[in-house]
């Protein structure tokens, strides 16, 4: 992204700059990307919200208040940015090393080992692990699901927008114009340091640890929640809501519905999330089974109540999106469920997801670029 940007800047482009996607933030926005363009550079936090960002820029009153505004507010957070890293202390890597969680390893042995792939899981099956309040976000409503239905400003408008995806899931459902397809794996896996190897398998998985000095709290690596001693396993994963999509976004297209276009976009989207969410209880329970017999509420998997964490190449915690091709290349994902990465890793069709299972029970998210 900051080379598109360098290389607008240099072919004299003038239009806004949108960037977004899961892996952006308006930090990063500002301090890495916005000063390298001229014109208007302007995060926007999902793909969806780009209408009514464009909607803004097009209009001549909105635009200029919208970029003075963006300015000014990306210029603060670089102003602070730059103080907070004159006060952060960065350690060495083997100081870090030595500040790591101290685990006790009992690694579980997966039930079914081998490498899986699901041609087909059900729409109707998984409508009952979508997290709604992500669908509301990507139409520029701020709340959470079911809470915002009730809300006495967005209640109504919320409603509207709930029912309509409402209409489409069922129509979905009913056509099975989409397909949602998963591949996965748990192999033997061994740690040292930052790496997690694979005992049978030529790949090695890179995880950086966090650098910066935290006191008495430990510098965390994903590698860590991977015993050293060559008894654990880690999974890997691919799922994918996209296969239909495109064509459905098409036929809205062409009849000038903009507005389910998006619809059925947002709703891929979430089917994919879902997909994800089912697909790692199925190996809690069932094929790696170390958390078969707990049950959890929607509500609870939507907090991730469960034993474990699913962390993604591009995230806080594994930041590098060269990861994927070790994942790629493992579960022969392209031939396996047709989902391939672009020359910049991003995935298509777009409604996917990938990422690890860890299993240990101590395993949480966090940010190598953090303090948590």
């Amino acid at each position: 992204m900051v080379y598109v940007a360098s290389e607008m800047e240099r072919q004299k482009f003038e239009v806004p700059l949108l960037i977004g996607g899961a892996t952006t933030s308006r930090k990063h926005t500002a301090v890495k990307i916005e000063e390298k363009y001229s014109s208007s550079v302007i995060h926007v936090i999902d793909a969806s919200r780009c209408v009514g960002m464009v909607s803004k820029l097009l209009n001549p009153d909105h635009k200029k208040e919208l970029v003075h505004k963006t300015k000014k507010e990306y210029k603060t957070i670089r102003e602070t940015f730059y103080q907070n890293q004159q006060k952060l202390k960065i350690l060495p890597i083997n100081e870090a090393r030595n500040r790591k969680p101290n685990l006790v390893y009992n690694p579980f042995q997966p039930q079914n080992p081998e490498i899986q792939k699901i041609e087909s899981i059900s729409l109707n099956e998984l409508k009952d692990y979508i997290d709604w309040s992500p669908f509301f976000h990507a139409w520029e409503f701020k709340g959470t699901y079911p809470g915002i239905l009730n809300d006495s400003e967005k209640g109504v408008e919320a409603g509207k927008l709930f029912n309509d995806a409402q209409n489409m899931l069922a129509s979905l459902i009913e056509s099975k114009s989409l397909t949602v397809k998963a591949v996965f794996g748990i192999f033997p896996a061994q740690s040292k340091e930052e790496e997690v190897h694979l005992i049978k398998n030529d790949i090695t998985f890179n995880f950086p640890r966090q650098l910066i000095d935290k006191g008495n709290k430990p510098n965390f690596c994903l590698a860590d929640y991977i015993s050293p001693n060559g008894d654990d396993h880690i999974g890997v994963f691919t799922v994918t809501a996209g296969h239909g999509l495109e064509k459905l976004v098409e036929q809205f297209e062409s009849d000038h519905d903009d507005y389910n276009a998006i619809m059925v976009k947002v709703l891929a989207d979430r089917y994919a999330e879902a997909a994800t969410e089912w697909l790692h209880e199925k190996i809690r329970k069932n094929e790696w089974g170390y958390d078969s017999n707990q049950i959890y509420s929607k509500e609870e998997l939507i907090r991730e109540k469960y034993q474990g964490i699913r962390p993604a190449p591009g995230y806080p915690s594994c930041p590098d999106h060269a990861e994927k091709d070790k994942i790629w290349k493992l579960l022969d994902v392209e031939n396996a469920i047709g989902v391939s990465l672009t020359e910049s890793r991003a995935m298509w069709p777009t409604a996917s997801v990938c990422g690890f299972y860890f299993s240990h029970p101590e395993s949480q998210y966090f940010s190598v670029l953090k303090n948590i």
